[in-house]
């Protein structure tokens, strides 16, 4: 068998929560997608999956990259459907955790499975060798287990599980399908229940659990403290208890304890009595409304246990502890939550020693390497660190010294010792050389699959270090650099958050000038998100409350003709962006020629939400777009209408895809789904274009534009929503603005214009609006809070 697993089509079993959403990630990705589902009783009998397909669209966070994929996806179900398995390349059963409705249903599926197909069960942590056994000879080497953690759009984990009997093929080539198609970050797991991402996560979950009424501590404030203060998200322990629904939880914890009898922390594995008193009062957690916190008007209260009823929620770190947390080196700051009598502190060093504890004395069982474990945790959990890195970072020898003696002194949760590789002399089992490996005893590298090879910059572990390539030219903005040998140079910005200002503005046409000279394209492309957050707010606003208007208008012309550089360059110049490109940061991948998203880039124009309107030249690429689209005898106006409302709203896009909808993106532009191999797509498209004998385009001279009655058409929008109420008139003005600019000023409609009179209407009606005093207000209001002002 072939290691290139070609999915033309994909089935997913099951449409429950996890089940449509694998589907509608599948589908994001341009996989023809069938979900099947159980006959529904009367009506359709697809009306089950039906159903499933249209609550994909009222869910939060959106599961689908743009609102017209739900139709694309296929309904099926098990008695009528089952023919249509025989087109799949690829079948993720993905039905509730019971082992033997999932044995009858492989069965069920069996004599319709494709000769060459692959079949991968989704489950949290039932056994997949056992799973297996239902299955006929011939297709237990192309059956494994595949984990994909909630949501499966956004979480970057996707756990792979082979049975003994698995094919090393056919993990090869679904690990290089779960990568580059999907955009997952895949960790091999062995068979053992919850596999290594639940193993870890659910038990430092149960750990807080243990140490918070061991301390005595609020939940509030045990999530003050195991959120970002720890490098783990903002919904910390009982906030994602509440999310994850305590239901779940006590059920996962009882999984836990069926199937691990012989864990030396078993006495720990069952839900503690405030947890099974919510679940009986039917408070689940979010989805009932009420669970450890619930929401009174617009009060969060938090449970007290004591007290049994909820009290306001005020839990804070204490300044005494948040000082040791600030801290910079990890081996002071553990030194100093070990040594702290403070409660707080006492509570943080007790649950980072039994997750440590746990993790090693676990690590051979449950995976091959440290690597994998750290990378769970990172990926399935959002931790910055996983446990074994963040030991390491501390101090690796003391720190199992202390774990060693409060394992003596009956502190540690349980009394199992740590293994002896431990105290081998290591300092730590991320090295030069890889991740240390307990049952191969050897450090091993990452892997030699092929797809990896796209990852120039691969999620760092501790102590990795990628070379960062020759720098080619620097100055305070941006840092021009490329690989030994390489045709294609890359540029990046060095400002807080990649806001561009006069140094990025200059150091962005000094890159270009040298790339024309010495290379045969250029990629701009950030080391880390943001792409760009736009113009830098604080320098304009000196610049204006100092009442230097011409060095503003000066500011503002630099950064079209920034712009105009990179569509006119004479070699292709490209984008590569992912997170935040908002405002300027927009209109420079909308001058690229051509634009590589990751699917998890949120793009907008949202300078009407600072008073001002986009004048970087991306009214001005509007207009040509739609006259170009439009053609000769078209109707230019009804070309502009969606790009017109983005502005106006300053709507940003939820993903890249819907950035076309709003017309910020092109058609052409590229969307990669593993944000680590955006930048090798980007110098893809830089050299084929080079290939392609690429040449700029032609200055766009014969701009057909929608003139007056444009204008017109859309202030009539704009009057009905300031009547209705849903704008303000500082609002009516900047959409009045941008209309008159995007409408290419008040000339006939049908009148062509070149792009010189288009920037320079942007110019002067950006100029206007930053000098009004309600504009000020916004932008200094913007820049104290991080939120748009109504005014």
């Amino acid at each position: 068998m072939s290691e290139k697993l070609l999915v033309r089509r994909a089935a997913v079993l099951g449409a429950g929560v996890m089940g449509a959403q694998i589907a509608a990630h599948l589908t994001n990705a341009g996989v023809d997608t069938v979900l099947f589902d159980l006959p529904a009783k009367e009506g359709d009998p697809n009306g089950i999956v039906t159903q499933a397909i249209a609550h994909l669209g009222k869910l939060s966070p959106a599961p689908l990259a743009a609102k017209g994929l739900a139709e694309r996806i296929v309904p099926a179900n098990y008695e009528t459907g089952l023919e249509l398995l025989r087109g799949c390349d690829l079948i993720v059963e993905a039905i509730a955790e019971r082992m033997d409705w999932k044995q009858d249903l492989y069965k069920k599926i069996a004599p319709y499975v494709p000769a060459e197909a692959v079949l991968a069960s989704n489950t949290s942590g039932l056994g997949i060798n056992k799973l297996a056994e239902a299955l006929p000879e011939q297709l237990r080497h192309r059956f494994c287990g595949v984990h994909f953690f909630n949501p499966p759009r956004y979480m970057h984990l996707a756990e792979l599980i082979p049975a003994k009997t698995t094919d090393a093929a056919v993990l090869r080539g679904l690990e290089t399908f779960l990568t580059t198609t999907l955009g997952k970050g895949v960790v091999y797991a062995k068979d053992t229940p919850n596999f290594i991402g639940n193993r870890i996560g659910v038990f430092s979950m149960l750990a807080a659990m243990h140490h918070t009424e061991q301390f005595g501590l609020g939940f509030d404030t045990v999530d003050a403290l195991t959120g970002p203060a720890i490098g783990r998200p903002k919904s910390a322990t009982y906030r994602t208890a509440d999310v994850v629904g305590l239901d779940t939880m006590a059920h996962v914890i009882k999984t836990m304890a069926d199937t691990l009898p012989d864990d030396p922390w078993h006495a720990y594995f069952k839900a503690p009595k405030w947890l099974s008193a919510l679940i009986e009062k039917k408070a689940l957690g979010q989805k009932s409304g009420a669970g450890v916190y619930t929401k009174r008007g617009k009060d969060i209260l938090v449970l007290d246990v004591k007290a049994q009823d909820y009290r306001p929620s005020a839990g804070e770190l204490d300044a005494e502890v948040a000082a040791l947390l600030k801290e910079k080196d990890p081996a002071k700051k553990f030194a100093a939550l070990r040594a702290s009598a403070h409660p707080q502190a006492q509570f943080l060093w007790a649950i980072f020693r039994d997750s440590f504890h746990y993790s090693a004395y676990h690590l051979e069982a449950i995976a091959d390497t440290a690597r994998d474990v750290d990378f769970a945790m990172r990926w399935g959990y959002g931790w910055s660190m996983g446990p074994f890195e963040t030991w390491q970072a501390a101090g690796w020898k003391q720190v199992a010294d202390w774990i060693a003696e409060d394992i003596v002194a009956g502190k540690a949760m349980a009394a199992a010792p740590l293994p002896n590789w431990v105290f081998d002399g290591r300092e730590g089992v991320h090295g030069g050389k890889g991740s240390y490996s307990p049952a191969r005893n050897v450090e091993v590298p990452r892997s030699a699959n092929p797809v990896y090879a796209r990852q120039r910059f691969p999620d760092p572990l501790l102590g990795e270090k990628f070379s960062q390539g020759r720098t080619v030219f620097e100055n305070d903005g941006v840092r021009m650099w490329a690989d030994e040998g390489d045709d294609i140079a890359v540029v990046g910005f060095k400002t807080k958050m990649h806001t561009v200002n006069d140094h990025v503005l200059d150091g962005l046409q000094e890159a270009i000038a040298i790339a024309e000279r010495d290379f045969r394209g250029l990629v701009v492309w950030q080391p880390r998100e943001p792409f760009s957050a736009g113009a830098d707010l604080a320098g304009a606003l000196g610049l204006l409350q100092a009442g230097d208007v011409r060095g503003f208008e000066a500011m503002v012309a630099n950064f079209q003709k920034t712009s105009q550089r990179i569509k006119y360059a004479q070699v292709p110049v490209v984008a590569a962006v992912r997170g935040l490109a908002l405002g300027g940061g927009c209109e420079f991948q909308m001058h690229a020629a051509r634009t590589v998203f990751a699917l998890e880039s949120y793009i907008g124009l949202v300078e009407a939400g600072v008073g001002l309107l986009p004048a970087g030249g991306g009214l001005k690429e509007l207009a040509v777009r739609a006259s170009e689209k439009a053609g000769p005898n078209g109707d230019v106006l009804a070309e502009l209408k969606a790009a017109f409302e983005s502005v106006a709203m300053a709507k940003v896009s939820t993903s890249a895809l819907e950035a076309r909808e709003l017309k910020l993106a092109r058609e052409s532009d590229a969307v990669v789904f593993n944000a680590f191999e955006l930048l090798h797509v980007a110098k893809a498209q830089a050299r084929a274009l080079a290939e392609g004998g690429y040449r700029p385009p032609l200055p766009a001279r014969n701009i057909r534009v929608a003139g007056d009655v444009g204008i017109a058409t859309f202030k009539m929008l704009l009057v009905n929503m300031l009547e209705g109420r849903f704008i303000s008139p500082h609002d009516y003005e900047i959409a009045s603005r941008i209309a008159t600019v995007v409408c290419g000023g008040e000339v006939d409609r049908g009148a062509v214009v070149d792009e010189e009179w288009l920037l320079r209407l942007e110019r002067e009606h950006f100029v206007a609006l930053a000098q009004m005093p309600k504009t000020q207000e916004r932008i200094a209001h913007m820049l104290k809070t991080g939120k748009p002002l109504r005014n």
